[in-house]
């Protein structure tokens, strides 16, 4: 039970102490900023009320709302920057680094302060801001802080000449700004009824009159009636929550609840009761408060077994995790890492070669495509349009951030170009930089692995996944003491990375290459001898990778095998061999990667491969699009720890569970936006949409490829409910899940608080009762209204979630935008109900 809804802060003194920064700071102030190409002075400061930081750039006045943050670095966290663009050691202690996502791009700023006491006022107000806007993302304040935020910032934004007043101009274009078009008759109304002193203007007091009455929900009303009969008594609100909630708390956290919000002010905090008293009842208020608390969350909390077996759990992985950008052009960085390992993924990617002087990540294979507009595409020899980045750095980043967001084991998936020389050098950086954390073990006389520790028998701990030669090339690596072995370079390159396919198969995908520069990537590609160093083979010890030799009775892998294999090949195993692939993961580890003609680094949809018990499903971190939406949903389960137990049907005894298919209905009532939702929205490009009108929700559900014969929206005579069979081509277009979708209808000229009050059916089939691999999105979209508009489809928020982890009843679904960065205010209104054909 969370209780933890009821906010503590208690008036506007407490409210101000928490956003407010000092005068001074929001005076311009002289920083240096420093980029790749140069350092400059410019001015900066700081609007705490609107929550951002501006500076002026070539007469541009730069906007970085607060809640666009992902990462405030200060002094010796940001060496790695201040070495990389070689300046002096003495400003190390007054510079600041800020990652953060705005235009649906990834960017960092570095800049420093003047002198250190600005830098010391910078960092705690930047600090405290920033932790605001954080705890009212993830729901650590109430609703009191919550409001008093909002209004402030746009009390902000509608007094643009600062006279403390709001003249009825304001107000209305205040009004247009949020997507309210009032006839100026009801504006008029509702500004007369505020300014209650009869002033022609709206102050402080006045305005945030004005606010409750645009925040005033018929819709929570008639739900208020409806439950409580105008009197919501403990007995009423028990009724509610087991009835319409289903929620199966017992009677004494139900009263806990109940007294929380039925209490006055001063209750805050409350002991497990043995009774309500009975002259107690909850509000309308204190209901509509409750409705949208944490108390009455969306999704459960889930806190999972972490005993057992590493391979019966799905795994946070990235692909091509050093890429900021897409893996043709983009940038080499160990942003990617430390990006990566904060949002709790626990297998991070490293394709890794000889460096001058130490290894370097990404010089990556010696061709590279790079698509064009004509007919033909160009090959790379050599080097590629990617950047490099020491094994030594990123391994830094690693040991600083990897147990930040999870205290369970990260997997190091490396692909080794390295000569032997280079090899034992990474042993040496990972040893000396992991210490104790680096899991190893001596070559010879280890004892026969029988299963695959547990993420907890783990915990702390960084594995290394690299191909073993001697095993790829058949070898017997005892028999060898003290030598490094070889293999052929067939056997000992991974596919783990996109841009390593095969010369044959960018052959069959691009057919119209001139025919001399397939000569030359022929030439280029014949087998080289490798060398494995028994240093690097002592890490090799529960993650030992092997080329995959199929699967099925015939084959054996022993239980710290694991190989990686591409989205297509995966698609065979779907197509033909299910039954064996989740046999398999039953107890090995697989890997899946994205597929090498995916140039620009989309993503598939990881449920697919998640659905056959495949653990280590490889997802493009630097792109935001459903792949990454739903491998965000997934991992949100479990406290973030970036291992989630699978479902019953995957784990080993419990094969019959798959003879279980049924047929379920889910059911929606799409009522509103919350009141909550009174913000500027962005597209899905970060862009501010000032005027959001004709708003409707789209929502879909997308389920694995398990059956032959899906329920689908014709079978189940479902009005409005579309179905998308699953693609599965070979082209550089991702491979999806089945799909059906429905839409409510649009609200006309109201994207502030539109009431649909729209009920939805969607159907929907399951196997072995894995709800868990089902995935429900919803999306908040604009009318379209020309079809030549080829972004209008594109959604403004969007809420995905497993259907497994949705909470049944009442809910304030938070919403999101296109990067899954939640919006402060921002929340959708259903009811949500399932029932079984």
């Amino acid at each position: 039970m969370n209780v933890a809804g009821h906010s503590t802060i208690k008036d506007e003194t407490q409210v101000h102490n928490l956003t407010s920064a000092p005068e001074v700071l929001q005076e311009w102030h002289k920083f240096m900023k420093v980029s790749d190409t140069n350092v400059k002075h410019k001015l900066f400061r700081i609007d705490p009320e609107e929550g951002r930081i501006m500076y002026e750039s070539n007469n541009k006045l730069k906007i970085i709302p607060i809640e666009c943050i992902k990462e405030l670095r200060f002094d010796g966290d940001t060496s790695y920057y201040r070495s990389l663009y070689k300046l002096p050691s003495d400003i190390q202690s007054r510079w600041i680094t800020i990652i953060y996502i705005l235009d649906g791009k990834y960017k960092i700023l570095h800049i420093i302060a003047s002198s250190d006491p600005v830098f010391q006022l910078w960092k705690d107000s930047l600090e405290k801001l920033y932790a605001v806007r954080q705890g009212l993302m993830t729901g650590t304040y109430g609703n009191v802080i919550r409001d008093v935020v909002w209004e402030k910032q746009y009390w902000k934004s509608a007094d643009h000449d600062g006279d403390q007043r709001l003249e009825f101009d304001d107000v209305q274009r205040l009004c247009r700004s949020l997507s309210l078009h009032f006839s100026e008759e009801e504006l008029t109304k509702l500004f007369n009824t505020a300014d209650v002193h009869d002033r022609g203007y709206l102050d402080w007091a006045a305005y945030q009159e004005f606010v409750k009455l645009l925040k005033k929900r018929p819709e929570v009303e008639t739900l208020y009636q409806k439950v409580s009969g105008g009197k919501l008594d403990f007995a009423a609100f028990k009724k509610f929550m087991q009835e319409s909630q289903e929620s199966n708390l017992s009677d004494d956290n139900l009263k806990a609840i109940f007294l929380l919000y039925a209490g006055k002010d001063d209750i805050t905090t409350s002991t497990q009761p043995q009774g309500a008293p009975r002259e107690l009842s909850m509000g309308l208020d204190e209901f509509a408060a409750f409705l949208r608390s944490p108390d009455n969350a969306a999704t459960r909390e889930d806190h999972h077994d972490m005993t057992r077996p590493v391979s019966e759990y799905f795994i946070s992985s990235s692909h091509n995790t050093y890429l900021i950008g897409n893996q043709l052009v983009g940038v080499s960085t160990i942003e990617g890492y430390i990006r990566a390992l904060l949002h709790s993924c626990r297998t991070v990617e490293l394709d890794i070669y000889d460096g001058n002087e130490e290894p370097q990540v990404n010089k990556k294979c010696p061709q590279m495509l790079a698509v064009t507009h004509s007919r033909f595409f160009k090959v790379y020899h050599g080097k590629t349009l990617t950047s490099k980045v020491s094994v030594r750095e990123i391994c830094h980043a690693i040991a600083k951030y990897a147990f930040h967001a999870s205290p369970y084991p990260v997997v190091i998936s490396a692909e080794m170009h390295c000569g032997v020389k280079q090899q034992d050098m990474i042993v040496e950086i990972m040893k000396n930089t992991f210490g104790s954390a680096l899991v190893s073990a001596p070559i010879e006389g280890r004892e026969k692995i029988k299963a695959l520790p547990s993420p907890e028998a783990l915990r702390g701990k960084i594995l290394l996944k690299t191909k073993n030669l001697n095993i790829s090339a058949g070898k017997n690596l005892t028999l060898q003491p003290k030598k490094a072995v070889t293999a052929t370079e067939d056997n000992f390159t991974s596919s783990s990375s996109a841009s390593s396919a095969s010369h044959s198969s960018l052959i069959d995908e691009f057919k119209e290459i001139k025919a001399k520069i397939v000569r030359k990537v022929r030439d280029r590609s014949k087998p080289k001898q490798k060398q494995m160093s028994f240093s690097l083979a002592s890490l090799l010890v529960y993650t030992v990778g092997v080329k995959c030799r199929g699967i099925g009775p015939n084959e054996h892998y022993e239980p710290e095998h694991i190989f990686s294999i591409s989205e297509n090949s995966a698609n065979k195993y779907l197509r033909g061999k299910t039954t064996d692939l989740v046999r398999h993961t039953q107890t090995n580890l697989i890997r899946v990667y994205p597929k090498g003609t995916r140039l620009d680094s989309s993503n598939y949809e990881p449920h697919l491969y998640w659905a056959a018990g495949a653990q280590v499903v490889a997802i493009n971190w630097q792109t935001f699009d459903l792949g990454f939406m739903i491998n965000y949903a997934m991992f949100q389960r479990n406290a973030r720890a970036g291992y989630v137990l699978k479902p019953p049907a995957l784990r080993p005894g419990n094969e019959h569970l798959f003879q279980k298919r049924t047929k379920h209905y889910l059911d929606l009532t799409v009522m509103s936006y919350s009141e909550e939702t009174m913000e500027l929205l962005k597209d899905k490009s970060g862009q501010e949409i000032e005027s959001i009108v004709d708003p409707l929700v789209e929502v879909s559900l997308h389920i694995p490829i398990w059956s032959h014969s899906p329920f689908v929206a014709n079978e189940a005579e479902v009005e409005g409910a579309e179905y998308s069979p699953p693609t599965n081509t070979t082209s550089s277009r991702p491979t999806t899940a089945r799909t059906v979708s429905i839409s409510t209808g649009s609200v006309k000229n109201n994207g502030f608080n539109p009431v649909w009050q729209e009920e939805l059916c969607i159907p929907f089939d399951c196997v072995g009762d894995m709800m868990d691999l089902i995935f429900v999105k919803f999306s908040i979209k604009q009318e379209k209204r020309k079809a030549k508009d080829e972004d209008e489809d594109g959604p403004i928020a969007v809420y995905c979630c497993s259907l497994g982890s949705l909470e049944r009843g009442f809910r304030y679904l938070p919403l999101h935008d296109s990067q899954m960065s939640p919006h402060l205010f921002s929340t959708l209104f259903v009811e949500i109900k399932m029932r079984d054909v």
